[in-house]
């Protein structure tokens, strides 16, 4: 199964707009964003765990998860954890997620230092494939840097080739 290229673009300099197409019905993939068995096996970028992932899958629920690296050969980041929260703020099953995220602790406390994002999912059904676009917006244009300076769009890319590694075995 070929994959399917990544697009990403921004606009006004604060919203990144990341699509992908899934050969994978829509429903399915909305799973794979609903369930902590799903995204705990492919959440996250390449050599890295979900040991820890929490749903409550409503508006004002909270989505709160851990990412550990687990991969020697990533030097540094090996042993790391990088904790999140996201509070979901619509949901429209299977078409819309919209959610805020933040960097957290363990304990679910917000990150301040770190740049919160408004994150809206969109699920459009290709008849039997599934376009998913992801806007993410930003409360600044060097807040959108800074992740991207990061790593965000290699991390983004390795997490949706995993997603659809995902779909494939379902």
């Amino acid at each position: 199964m070929s994959k399917s290229a990544m697009v990403s673009r921004v606009e006004n300099d604060r919203v990144l707009v990341l699509e992908r197409v899934f050969d994978a019905p829509r429903d399915l993939v909305f799973q794979m964003f609903k369930e902590p068995e799903h995204l705990k096996r492919w959440w996250g970028p390449r050599g890295w765990e979900v040991p820890v992932c929490t749903v409550d899958f409503r508006p004002g629920g909270v989505w709160h998860y851990c990412m550990k690296c687990v991969d020697q050969d990533q030097g540094e980041f090996f042993g790391m954890e990088s904790w999140g929260k996201g509070v979901y703020k619509e949901i429209v099953e299977p078409d819309k997620i919209v959610y805020t995220d933040f960097f957290s602790d363990a304990e679910g406390n917000v990150n301040e230092s770190m740049p919160s994002t408004e994150i809206t999912l969109e699920f459009i059904d290709l008849g039997g494939k599934t376009k998913l676009v992801n806007r993410a917006e930003y409360v600044s244009a060097e807040a959108l840097k800074s992740v991207m300076d990061m790593g965000m769009l290699q991390g983004i890319t390795e997490t949706w080739d995993r997603l659809e590694e995902r779909l494939n075995e379902q």
